[in-house]
């Protein structure tokens, strides 16, 4: 006679975001394991392959028992196997955090249950440019990475990341927000002050907050930690991977990248998403010279010139012309 027993196991895993996909360490685990096969079912990973359609994978072929979400979503229809494709009646808000929770069964009756968060997919990303860096603080002034759209989209899971903070991990992710082109958006990188709101709709003046211009699209980065530096990388990548536009930095004392900053002069090399002098990979005398950058001399792109994702776009603004939601001035720091 066969017998079965029930093995339920919890796993708090580091939960490592992935844009457009689930983590691969799902939140929840329930196993049931038959004396059949005592090899359960495994979750690898889920990712929103189109507005409507998600895609959970799993080691062996099983067929989906349960699925729910944790806001109102109508499933169209599902194909199972090793992996499970679900197609929804109605598409997700872009850029949408979403979890699921998904039970399924292999031939053996093994069951498989995992809550498996996910990121709606967004088509509509519009095409973006780093506009302006401050890199110092002086309260209530704080380090700011601004941006202009240069396309009307949405902004949802598009990603900031700051290198010196590591590239695995990005320091912002966009909520789902309509944006018209030559929006913008400015993301200060502490929150020191109250009344600081994220301007997700059409009114660019409800945050408080010193620098919130009304001219500009304000997100605010929780903490006061320290996130930007004069040697630095800072860039913008999609839901793909794809690097949208970058801006590198360097101090006169720096001779090689160190830690995290080759991991991204290799990234932003091989995507040519900043240029090099020779070579394939930025060195610290491709990016640009931050040393004269002050809380109100900032790093500044020459609007008004095509991009070149080099240094020729990018200059440190003269003293007290720092403009973060505004047109970039066109004076510049001259050296004494």
């Amino acid at each position: 006679m066969k017998t079965s027993f029930l093995v339920w196991t919890i796993l708090f895993p580091a939960f490592l975001y992935s844009a457009g996909s689930c983590s691969n360490a799902p939140l929840l685990e329930q196993t049931f394991i038959s004396n059949a096969s005592m090899e359960a079912p495994a979750f690898i990973a889920c990712k929103a392959v189109s507005p409507l359609e998600i895609e959970f994978e799993f080691t062996t072929p099983v067929k989906l028992v349960s699925l729910n979400f944790d806001r109102p979503v109508e499933v169209e229809s599902i194909i199972d196997g090793s992996q499970v494709k679900v197609t929804l009646k109605k598409r997700l808000a872009e850029g949408e955090a979403v979890t699921a929770d998904i039970l399924v069964e292999d031939e053996y009756r093994n069951t498989l249950n995992v809550l498996a968060p996910f990121t709606a997919r967004n088509n509509r990303i519009p095409s973006i440019q780093l506009t302006e860096i401050r890199t110092e603080y002086s309260k209530p002034k704080v380090e700011f990475v601004e941006m202009k759209t240069l396309s009307r989209g949405n902004l949802g899971a598009l990603r900031l990341f700051i290198a010196s903070n590591g590239i695995d991990s990005p320091m912002f992710v966009f909520p789902s927000v309509e944006v018209q082109a030559g929006e913008y958006i400015v993301v200060h990188l502490r929150s020191i002050e109250e009344g600081l709101v994220n301007e997700t709709g059409a009114n660019l003046s409800v945050s408080a907050g010193t620098e919130a211009a009304p001219s500009g699209r304000d997100f605010w980065v929780p903490g006061s930690k320290k996130l930007l530096r004069k040697t630095d990388a800072v860039f913008l990548m999609d839901q793909d991977d794809k690097v949208l536009d970058a801006l590198m930095l360097h101090k006169e004392s720096d001779t090689v990248w160190k830690d995290g900053l080759a991991q991204a002069a290799e990234l932003l090399g091989k995507q040519r998403a900043w240029r090099v002098a020779s070579g394939t990979t930025p060195q610290p005398s491709d990016a640009l010279l931050s040393d004269a950058a002050t809380l109100t001399r900032t790093c500044s792109r020459n609007e008004s010139i095509p991009d070149s994702d080099s240094t020729a776009d990018w200059f440190i603004t003269a003293t007290s012309k720092a403009t973060p939601g505004r047109l970039n001035t066109d004076k510049r720091y001259v050296a004494k």
